[in-house]
């Protein structure tokens, strides 16, 4: 990882851990990771998560413009991780086979899925108006931040999952 995105990550990772230090409840911590990353990573247009309910994925807590609030499973980028279990970097959005526009701006997004014991209960999704934007270090630095969050969030409310 590149020694300045490597700051940054140690940092997000730091300010993260404090924010969710013994809160228990997922929506809190949901919507204070989704700001953390907004406001600290640069270049986003949109920050947040979807959770897994049935067979499609429902929006959560976010930054940004409206989103789509539901997202059938395998279709998109945020359907196409949380199917295949990891995370997917799409430098142009355009490009992704069966790409969901829900905000015309966006043209590079990262998606990393919240899975634990083998089961996918979500996923973070950013977005960036900036093709290219992503990269295998933002892969890195976000499976980090998502490690963080699922060691901290003590027991996952079952209307989630």
């Amino acid at each position: 990882m590149s020694a300045e995105k490597l700051r940054l990550y140690d940092e997000l990772a730091r300010q993260l851990a404090s924010l969710i230090e013994g809160e228990r409840d997922l929506v809190a911590n949901c919507a204070n990771m989704a700001a953390l990353i907004y406001h600290g990573l640069p270049e986003l247009n949109w920050a947040g998560f979807y959770f897994a309910r049935q067979k499609e994925l429902v929006l959560g807590p976010f930054q940004g413009k409206p989103a789509c609030i539901r997202i059938p499973w395998g279709e998109g980028v945020c359907g196409a991780a949380a199917m295949c279990g990891s995370a997917i970097v799409v430098p142009d959005v355009h490009e992704f086979p069966g790409h969901i526009a829900c905000d015309p701006e966006s043209r590079s997004e990262l998606v990393v899925p919240l899975v634990d014991e083998g089961r996918v209960l979500g996923v973070l999704d950013l977005d960036s108006p900036v093709a290219g934007r992503f990269d295998e270090h933002d892969r890195a630095g976000c499976e980090r931040l998502v490690a963080i969050f699922l060691a901290h969030q003590l027991r996952w409310p079952e209307a989630f999952a």
